[in-house]
Protein backbone atom coordinates (compact mmCIF):
# COMPACT_ATOMS: atom_id res chain seq x y z
CA UNK A 1 0.00 0.00 0.00
CA UNK A 2 1.47 3.42 -1.35
CA UNK A 3 0.63 6.67 1.21
CA UNK A 4 1.29 10.02 0.43
CA UNK A 5 0.99 12.78 3.46
CA UNK A 6 0.89 16.31 2.19
CA UNK A 7 0.76 19.05 4.78
CA UNK A 8 2.13 22.32 5.60
CA UNK A 9 2.89 23.57 9.17
CA UNK A 10 3.57 26.90 9.96
CA UNK A 11 4.80 26.87 14.05
CA UNK A 12 5.59 22.91 13.65
CA UNK A 13 2.21 21.94 15.15
CA UNK A 14 1.29 20.35 11.76
CA UNK A 15 4.14 18.70 11.16
CA UNK A 16 4.18 17.09 14.01
CA UNK A 17 1.02 15.04 13.07
CA UNK A 18 2.22 14.93 9.59
CA UNK A 19 4.96 13.20 11.04
CA UNK A 20 3.48 10.79 13.78
CA UNK A 21 0.59 9.79 10.72
CA UNK A 22 3.18 8.64 8.62
CA UNK A 23 4.95 6.72 11.49
CA UNK A 24 1.71 5.41 11.99
CA UNK A 25 1.03 3.78 8.45
CA UNK A 26 2.34 0.65 7.07
CA UNK A 27 3.47 0.14 3.60
CA UNK A 28 5.50 2.60 1.46
CA UNK A 29 4.87 5.68 3.00
CA UNK A 30 5.82 9.37 1.34
CA UNK A 31 5.78 12.60 3.57
CA UNK A 32 5.83 16.20 2.28
CA UNK A 33 5.32 19.46 2.65
CA UNK A 34 2.64 21.02 0.47
CA UNK A 35 5.04 23.47 -1.36
CA UNK A 36 7.43 20.49 -2.72
CA UNK A 37 4.75 17.67 -3.55
CA UNK A 38 3.47 18.05 -7.16
CA UNK A 39 0.79 16.22 -9.01
CA UNK A 40 3.38 13.65 -10.25
CA UNK A 41 3.51 12.65 -6.32
CA UNK A 42 -0.06 11.03 -6.37
CA UNK A 43 0.56 8.61 -9.57
CA UNK A 44 -0.11 5.31 -8.04
CA UNK A 45 -1.03 5.88 -4.52
CA UNK A 46 -3.36 4.32 -2.65
CA UNK A 47 -3.98 6.81 0.33
CA UNK A 48 -3.71 10.52 0.52
CA UNK A 49 -3.76 12.65 3.58
CA UNK A 50 -3.87 16.22 3.59
CA UNK A 51 -3.76 18.65 6.70
CA UNK A 52 -2.83 21.85 7.27
CA UNK A 53 -3.18 24.41 10.35
CA UNK A 54 -6.42 26.26 10.27
CA UNK A 55 -6.22 30.03 9.82
CA UNK A 56 -9.72 31.71 9.58
CA UNK A 57 -11.43 28.85 8.96
CA UNK A 58 -9.04 27.53 5.80
CA UNK A 59 -6.09 25.98 5.19
CA UNK A 60 -2.71 27.65 4.07
CA UNK A 61 -2.06 28.91 0.74
CA UNK A 62 0.15 26.13 -0.15
CA UNK A 63 -2.28 23.35 0.86
CA UNK A 64 -4.97 25.31 -1.47
CA UNK A 65 -2.38 25.49 -4.03
CA UNK A 66 -1.41 21.58 -4.13
CA UNK A 67 -5.68 20.87 -4.36
CA UNK A 68 -5.74 23.50 -6.89
CA UNK A 69 -3.51 21.55 -9.61
CA UNK A 70 -5.04 17.97 -8.95
CA UNK A 71 -6.91 17.48 -12.01
CA UNK A 72 -10.64 16.47 -11.88
CA UNK A 73 -10.61 12.87 -11.27
CA UNK A 74 -7.23 12.47 -10.78
CA UNK A 75 -8.43 11.35 -7.02
CA UNK A 76 -10.55 8.29 -8.54
CA UNK A 77 -9.99 5.08 -6.59
CA UNK A 78 -8.05 6.53 -4.49
CA UNK A 79 -8.53 6.52 -0.15
CA UNK A 80 -8.20 10.61 1.41
CA UNK A 81 -7.88 11.41 5.07
CA UNK A 82 -7.74 14.74 6.26
CA UNK A 83 -6.75 16.70 9.21
CA UNK A 84 -5.70 19.77 10.68
CA UNK A 85 -4.45 21.75 13.84
CA UNK A 86 -7.09 24.23 15.40
CA UNK A 87 -7.61 26.01 18.93
CA UNK A 88 -10.29 24.47 21.16
CA UNK A 89 -12.45 27.34 21.99
CA UNK A 90 -15.76 27.41 21.14
CA UNK A 91 -15.73 30.44 18.78
CA UNK A 92 -13.54 29.20 16.15
CA UNK A 93 -16.13 26.94 15.32
CA UNK A 94 -18.04 30.19 13.51
CA UNK A 95 -15.28 30.01 11.07
CA UNK A 96 -15.03 26.48 10.47
CA UNK A 97 -11.69 24.28 10.25
CA UNK A 98 -9.88 23.25 7.83
CA UNK A 99 -9.91 19.54 7.10
CA UNK A 100 -13.63 19.98 5.93
CA UNK A 101 -12.71 22.34 3.78
CA UNK A 102 -9.83 20.56 2.41
CA UNK A 103 -12.14 17.10 2.67
CA UNK A 104 -14.82 18.63 0.44
CA UNK A 105 -12.19 19.66 -2.04
CA UNK A 106 -10.63 16.06 -2.68
CA UNK A 107 -14.01 14.26 -2.99
CA UNK A 108 -14.64 16.80 -5.58
CA UNK A 109 -12.03 15.86 -7.25
CA UNK A 110 -12.88 12.00 -7.25
CA UNK A 111 -11.36 11.08 -3.71
CA UNK A 112 -12.92 8.57 -1.48
CA UNK A 113 -13.11 10.59 1.96
CA UNK A 114 -12.37 7.58 4.68
CA UNK A 115 -11.81 10.52 7.79
CA UNK A 116 -11.68 13.83 8.83
CA UNK A 117 -10.23 14.49 12.16
CA UNK A 118 -9.01 18.09 14.33
CA UNK A 119 -5.91 18.22 16.35
CA UNK A 120 -6.11 20.91 18.68
CA UNK A 121 -3.12 23.78 19.65
CA UNK A 122 -3.03 25.60 23.09
CA UNK A 123 -2.36 28.81 21.82
CA UNK A 124 -1.87 30.45 17.60
CA UNK A 125 1.35 29.51 17.99
CA UNK A 126 1.23 26.45 19.68
CA UNK A 127 2.26 23.76 21.17
CA UNK A 128 -0.29 21.31 20.36
CA UNK A 129 -2.40 20.28 23.26
CA UNK A 130 -1.17 16.83 25.34
CA UNK A 131 -1.75 14.01 24.09
CA UNK A 132 -2.63 15.08 20.73
CA UNK A 133 0.40 13.30 18.47
CA UNK A 134 -0.40 9.81 20.25
CA UNK A 135 -4.14 10.16 18.99
CA UNK A 136 -2.58 11.50 15.69
CA UNK A 137 -1.02 7.95 15.33
CA UNK A 138 -4.01 6.31 16.80
CA UNK A 139 -6.53 7.63 14.44
CA UNK A 140 -4.23 7.12 11.33
CA UNK A 141 -3.73 3.16 12.45
CA UNK A 142 -7.18 2.65 12.97
CA UNK A 143 -8.59 3.87 9.65
CA UNK A 144 -5.59 2.52 7.87
CA UNK A 145 -6.42 -0.99 9.54
CA UNK A 146 -10.37 -0.60 8.97
CA UNK A 147 -9.20 -0.15 4.95
CA UNK A 148 -6.61 -3.25 4.84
Amino acid sequence: MKTLIVYDSVYGNTEKIANSIGDAVTGDVKIMRAGEASISDIESIDILIVGAPTYGGRPTPPVKYFISNISAGALNGIDVMTFDTRLPARWVKIFGFAAGKIANSLKALGGNLQAVEGFFVLGGKGPLKEGEIERASDWAKKIVNRRG
